[in-house]
């Protein structure tokens, strides 16, 4: 069982239906506006109605990327000291030691501290702040990181509608990447073998929930941090979620 004792260590612990093609022609005289049907123009109409229902799926057109991370960065950014967000200074990316023996390029997840450990080659490690998931609802484990996105599209899980209907069943066909998608401006996926557990660390379009617990289970940052976090770390990594404790409160 994955203890507290393996953290690093650091100072303070998102139409109508068609029209059928039979209802445009005659069933008598197989017309279709006053000519012969054939079965070319058949086929058209089933193409042309099966776009029409067919839901868009989101896009993420990489030529925005750029616009969206200035959008997203403050001016004048410096990671350690910009916080135009007004959280807590210890949530800011900071530089520490690491533990002996932990693995370069693995990632830590502090639930209890609420922050995110980026092991180093050097014996060092950054640390950012982040927010968990709510409740029963934070999966504690070990996991790879099989894929990561910039600026991704995304789809809550069909047990996230269930849950919260109201909240998630109008992005049932998805939602496009961009600023106000709740993955962020960049996404690491976690998998257990081959099989995604629909788990990610992202970014936030929400940054005041940092530090608290807030999510429907992935572990967020702030979107100026994981964009620089996210050339660092490599696919095939491991990412430990260690357990939260729930008599302990993440305190400033």
């Amino acid at each position: 069982m994955l203890n507290r004792r393996h953290f690093i260590v650091t100072g303070a612990a998102l139409f109508s239906q068609p029209i059928a093609a039979q209802t445009l022609t005659d069933p008598e005289t197989n017309t279709l506006l006053g000519g012969e049907i054939t079965s070319n123009a058949v086929e058209e109409i089933e193409e042309i109605a099966a776009e029409v229902v067919a839901p868009r799926a989101p896009v993420s057109p990489p030529h925005m990327w750029p616009v969206w991370d200035r959008r997203v960065t403050p001016a004048n950014y410096d990671p350690m000291t910009s916080n135009p967000w007004g959280f807590h200074s210890r949530f800011l990316p900071t530089l520490v030691e690491a533990n002996d023996g932990l693995r370069p390029g693995d990632i830590h997840v502090d639930a209890v501290a609420r922050y995110l450990y980026h092991v180093r080659g050097d014996g060092t490690a950054m640390r950012y702040g982040v927010a968990i998931a709510r409740g029963s609802l934070y999966e504690p484990g070990s996991y790879t990181v099989r894929r990561k996105a910039k600026w991704p599209t995304w789809r809550p899980t069909d047990a996230m509608i269930a849950r919260e209907p109201q909240t998630y069943e109008r992005h049932s066909d998805g939602m496009d990447g961009g600023p106000s998608n709740p993955l962020g401006s960049r996404a690491f996926y976690l998998f257990v073998g081959n099989r995604d557990t629909y788990l990610r660390i992202h970014g936030t379009p929400e940054p005041r929930s940092i530090g608290g617990r807030a999510s429907s289970g992935c572990v967020r940052m702030v979107m100026a941090h994981i964009i620089g976090l996210y050339e660092e770390v490599n696919p095939g990594v491991t990412a430990i979620l260690y357990p939260t404790e729930n008599s302990v409160t993440a305190r400033s």
